[in-house]
């Protein structure tokens, strides 16, 4: 199948990239850069991967929808919960409708490019707290894209009953090199350590038993 793949740069996207380039022929990875902390980095890292694999890129900018969307993840580094995760902490950092607003754009995208599928790595480890990434948003926008395409463009969510260090040991099986994707939520150039994406990335390279290359600031 002639797919394109959401690639963000981080962890499970990456993996989800070299699982499409295994299994399918991918016509292109599609990253957003919607201005959030952590944008130059993490697409610095979809960028690479990408061109790793010899994978046409396309980086759409819609800082102009972003602009009218409230979440930590666009207020700067210091807007960043650290603490636990309290339901309080995690609802910061939640961009409103943000899988749904990626994969309305890339369905378009996809199909201008012959693609007959779209590839995203929704998994069964993200919080509940984030409604559009959970499997019945999934399966609710999958049907809409399908009927809305002449492709009847399908969405791929090869680790939707997969947990992050699962995930993890995919990539390592698949010889991703995590050293050049990107987690953490405050944007500089070690990741912190301590925000929720990188508690979550520490975690799963401890479940997956894979050595973590990351370096941390804590």
């Amino acid at each position: 199948m002639k797919v394109a793949v959401l690639l963000s740069g981080g962890l499970d996207s990456t993996t989800a990239l070299y699982w499409a380039h295994h299994h399918h022929k991918v016509v292109c990875a599609l990253s957003f850069d919607y201005g959030s902390n952590h944008a130059a980095k993490e697409l610095a890292c979809a960028r690479w991967q990408a061109e790793q694999l010899g994978i046409p890129y396309h980086e759409i900018d819609i800082h102009s929808i972003s602009a009218h969307l409230q979440s930590a993840l666009l207020s700067g580094a210091d807007a960043i919960p650290t603490a636990d995760y309290a339901e309080d902490n995690l609802r910061q950092t939640v961009v409103p409708f943000r899988n749904g607003i990626f994969l309305a754009i890339a369905a378009g995208i996809a199909e201008s490019n012959g693609a007959e599928g779209i590839v995203i790595a929704a998994h069964s480890g993200d919080h509940e707290l984030y409604p559009d990434c959970r499997e019945d948003f999934m399966s609710a926008m999958a049907s809409a894209i399908s009927l809305g395409t002449y492709a009847n463009l399908q969405i791929l969510r090869p680790f939707i009953t997969n947990n992050k260090g699962e995930i993890t040991a995919i990539g390592a099986k698949l010889g991703v090199d995590f050293s050049h994707t990107y987690s953490c939520y405050c944007g500089r150039d070690l990741h912190c350590g301590q925000c929720a994406t990188c508690r979550e990335r520490i975690d799963a390279f401890t479940a997956a038993g894979v050595p973590d290359p990351t370096e941390y600031e804590h």
